[in-house]
């Protein structure tokens, strides 16, 4: 069988975004007079939650229930931060990660396919893609998945479903890249072979059920990635 899409997560994949996230989120805190500060330590145990305002729904669940905002304030205060996440991502505070740029362009001279399947809202998704590689999103992928438009975010499979779904691909015909264990789950449990490509907060996780974990997508790893394809066939 062969490989006719490659799907991408966002967030510590392609990019190594998620020290901007925080520094976003915290911004947007300050900016609300909240008292909340998530330190590195905390961020890396919220990101065992996918989603952000998922993330900002589980710490609120461990403050006091007084301290807790409404959901209605919830929401826009996760907008605010998404707001200046984006704000961020055009000033230039990250790029692509090594190899990622050319595995892209080498897979479209193949006649791939290329999809993301992120629990990232669309603003976020839109903001990365023109910052790295000035154009559009739908412009340098075929299929977008967004976290907005799915009930439940990773591990939940339901993001791959949707990008296979919009792809009109199986999962036996497609390669998922992510970063992470929740990604990982999610996309294993959709039936995709999965390359994992750990990022900074993500070293440590498990990744038993990867078809190949290589530290970057450079092209010295391509011929692993592609035995990797083979192999999730």
């Amino acid at each position: 069988m062969t490989i006719r899409a490659l799907i991408f997560d966002l967030d510590g994949t392609l990019a190594e975004t998620e020290e901007t996230h925080r520094a976003a989120f915290n911004a947007s805190f300050a900016a609300r007079g909240l008292d909340w500060h998530w330190s590195r330590e905390d961020y890396a145990v919220l990101l065992k939650t996918g989603g952000g305002k998922e993330r900002l729904r589980a710490f609120q669940a461990g403050l006091p229930e007084a301290a807790r905002l409404p959901e209605a304030d919830l929401l826009r205060l996760h907008a605010e931060k998404t707001e200046t996440y984006g704000r961020m991502i055009a000033e230039g505070a990250v790029g692509l990660r090594p190899g990622v740029e050319d595995l892209i362009l080498h897979a479209r001279e193949a006649e791939m396919a290329i999809a993301m399947a992120t629990t990232s809202s669309r603003p976020s998704v839109e903001a990365l893609v023109r910052a790295c590689w000035g154009k559009p999103a739908d412009r340098v992928f075929d299929v977008i998945a967004a976290g907005d438009e799915v009930a439940s975010k990773k591990p939940d499979p339901g993001i791959y479903r949707l990008a296979l779904d919009r792809l009109g691909l199986p999962a036996r015909e497609c390669l998922a890249f992510e970063d992470s264990h929740i990604g990982l789950q999610s996309a294993r449990a959709a039936g995709l072979g999965v390359v994992i490509t750990p990022s900074t907060y993500t070293a440590e996780d498990d990744f038993t059920g990867a078809a190949y974990c290589a530290p970057t997508l450079e092209q010295h790893n391509w011929p692993l990635i592609l035995k990797a394809m083979l192999l999730s066939c």
